[in-house]
C-alpha cells in the first residue's frame, strides 16, 4: 500500500551554485523521481541578497511561488518586481529570471515536469 511522505525542507542538504550566470543560490530539490514521483519536481530555491537565477529559457514551463522576499522577474519582455505571496508562471520557450532586490533572502518553490531536469 502506498503512503503520503512527509519530509521538511531545510532537512534536505542544498546545492550551492555561484558562477558566472547564477549568484549567491542555494537549491533543494524536495520532491521528485527519488520519492517516486512520475510527473513533476519540486525545488525550493534561496537567493541571497544580489543574488540571481541564469537569465534562460528551455522548452518546459515552471510555476513558482515567491515564499519569501522580492525579486526582479524577467517575463520575456521585461523586468517586474515580485515579493512574497506571488506566483509566477512561465511558459515553456519564454526567457527568465529571478534577481534577488530585497535586502533579506529570497525564497520561492519552483515546480518542473519531471522530464525536465532534476538536479
Amino acid at each position: 500500500m502506498k503512503k503520503a511522505t512527509v519530509g521538511k525542507a531545510y532537512d534536505i542538504e542544498p546545492l550551492f551554485i555561484n558562477n558566472d550566470t547564477v549568484k549567491n543560490v542555494k537549491k533543494r530539490v524536495l520532491i521528485g523521481s527519488k520519492l517516486g514521483a512520475p510527473n513533476f519536481v519540486m525545488r525550493l530555491f534561496t537567493v541571497a541578497p544580489n543574488g540571481n537565477s541564469p537569465k534562460h529559457s528551455h522548452h518546459w514551463e515552471h510555476e513558482i511561488f515567491i515564499l519569501k522576499g522580492k525579486a526582479n522577474v524577467f517575463n520575456g519582455e521585461e523586468y517586474q518586481v515580485v515579493e512574497a505571496g506571488n506566483y509566477i508562471f512561465v511558459p515553456g520557450n519564454v526567457e527568465h529570471q529571478l534577481i534577488n532586490i530585497g535586502e533579506d533572502d529570497l525564497e520561492f518553490i519552483c515546480v518542473i515536469p519531471n522530464s525536465a531536469d532534476e538536479e
